[in-house]
């Protein structure tokens, strides 16, 4: 079944709404108009029954001339009937004279008042003890009041609120219809703007100014989720120019040299030189795709470290067998200092310091110091990796962590090197639940790596590696 739409259940609502009050009101009034009807007619009774009193009281009066005042007192009134009955049950008096006592078997009394419906009339009665000079008991007096008229009244104020009910139902309907539709307009906007996103309009956006106090917090996370995209798009689009920047160097390496080979005979020398050569530039692809793949799985959640036990001061000192010669060749010194325990994974972080590592020793100047120093805090542990060499620009610190990002986009960086190392490294770091920073200034730049204390005993079901 389709769902209505959100201004059809708006107006539902609307016009459910005001019929409820409508309901509530009419049977509020309704009540109370019945109270009051009722009041006044045991008022009306009262009244009659206590000046009815009050002739039976005046002195020297006897029976015939009570009678006579009695009739000339109810006689006026065509809706009020009297009768009175002797304790034997006879009758004493009646006006009009063909009246008799009410019968009760269908009566119902509402504080003294007995209230009954008969041949389509409705009345209300007051009974009451009388004394009367000549009798030696009282009688019982009976006042009977039609009060058919007041249920005219009810009956058309009935037929009165059905009718107003339902032309104020359809009224509220078509008002609900319209403010709920000129309240959506909003959003309908919302769904305009999304409707005509494309790649070239995503810095777009909806203003905030005429928008409803409800809507603000929906219309400002659009435009938070337009500039999201907008800025994975333009990353997405540099991602794509650089790999295909990077993906066509080693190819046209690989193309030129094949094509210069086969356009002659040549010695096996010639041919083994340049498929060593072949190779390099198959080998850089190959890094190329491999960083690619790896940042792809990061991406998507794939990259899950298995944590164990790791001493940094081990981990340090073991890379630094690996680097040593190289280091010796450049006559560069590796220095480390600290220690800390941590749950991570070891591969993972043995890939992280050896980027760190290899770029240090790519920048570090002759007879220099490169030196990792290890911090244990309460929250968390750093490890320092710091090299002497040239600044890297405030411009370029935020962005070196993107993919094939070079401060100088003319200068290669090497065979191998294709811009990604960083970027592995953050992924990486991202999976431990830490991070990577990196400060540069006055001829020194170190790299930051920060294990948080919570994130170390993560226990992760499987491992990417």
């Amino acid at each position: 079944m389709r769902p209505s739409s959100l201004t059809f259940r708006l107006s539902l609502l609307f016009v459910v709404a005001v019929s409820a009050v409508l309901i509530i009101v009419a049977i509020a009034f309704n009540e109370l108009s019945r109270h009051h009807f009722r009041t006044l007619d045991a008022q009306a009774l009262e009244e009659k029954l206590e000046a009815i009193a009050q002739i039976a009281k005046e002195p020297g009066a006897n029976s015939d001339q009570l009678k006579i005042r009695w009739h000339t007192l109810l006689g006026a009134h065509s809706d009020l009937s009297a009768v009175f009955l002797k304790a034997d049950g006879s009758l004493f008096f009646a006006e009009p004279p063909q009246s008799s006592a009410p019968s009760l078997a269908q009566a119902i009394e509402h504080d003294g008042v007995w209230e009954w419906k008969s041949d389509g009339h409705m009345f209300r009665a007051l009974r009451a003890p009388l004394s009367v000079p000549d009798s030696s008991s009282p009688l019982t007096a009976w006042l009977v009041l039609d009060v058919t008229t007041h249920m005219h009244f009810f009956a058309m104020l009935e037929r009165w609120f059905w009718g107003v009910l339902i032309a104020s139902t359809v009224l509220s309907a078509a008002l609900g219809w319209l403010v709920a539709k000129n309240g959506l307009r909003p959003v309908a906007q919302v769904t305009q703007t999304a409707a005509s996103m494309s790649a070239g309009s995503l810095k777009q956006r909806i203003p905030l100014e005429p928008v409803p106090d409800e809507l603000r917090e929906l219309i400002t996370a659009f435009n938070s989720m337009l500039g999201r995209l907008d800025d994975s798009f333009m990353r997405l689009s540099n991602f794509s120019a650089d790999i295909a920047h990077e993906l066509r160097t080693p190819i046209s390496n690989l193309r030129t040299h094949t094509e210069v080979i086969l356009a002659k005979k040549r010695d096996s020398d010639v041919y083994e030189e340049n498929l060593t050569s072949n190779l390099e530039e198959l080998n850089r692809l190959s890094g190329i795709i491999d960083g690619m793949l790896f940042l792809a799985k990061s991406d998507n959640g794939l990259v899950v470290p298995e944590p164990v036990e790791l001493h940094l001061e081990k981990v340090i000192s073991k890379l630094f067998g690996y680097y040593e010669f190289l280091a010796e060749d450049k006559g560069i010194q590796l220095r480390a200092s600290g220690s800390a325990l941590i749950f991570a994974d070891s591969v993972m972080i043995d890939r992280v310091v050896s980027n760190l590592l290899s770029n240090a020793l790519r920048y570090t100047p002759p007879g220099e110091t490169i030196e990792v120093i290890i911090q244990d805090y309460d929250e968390r542990v750093e490890v320092r990796v710091e090299n002497p060499g040239p600044v890297i620009a405030p411009e370029h610190l935020n962005r070196i962590f993107d993919r094939f990002y070079r401060a100088d986009p003319a200068r290669r960086e090497g065979a191998g090197n294709a811009g990604l190392g960083l970027s592995i490294a953050r992924s990486l770091m991202q999976a431990h639940g830490g991070a990577i920073s990196c400060i540069s200034e006055e001829d020194r730049t170190a790299f930051i790596l920060t294990f948080l204390r919570h994130a170390d005993r993560s226990q992760p079901e499987a491992s990417a590696f």
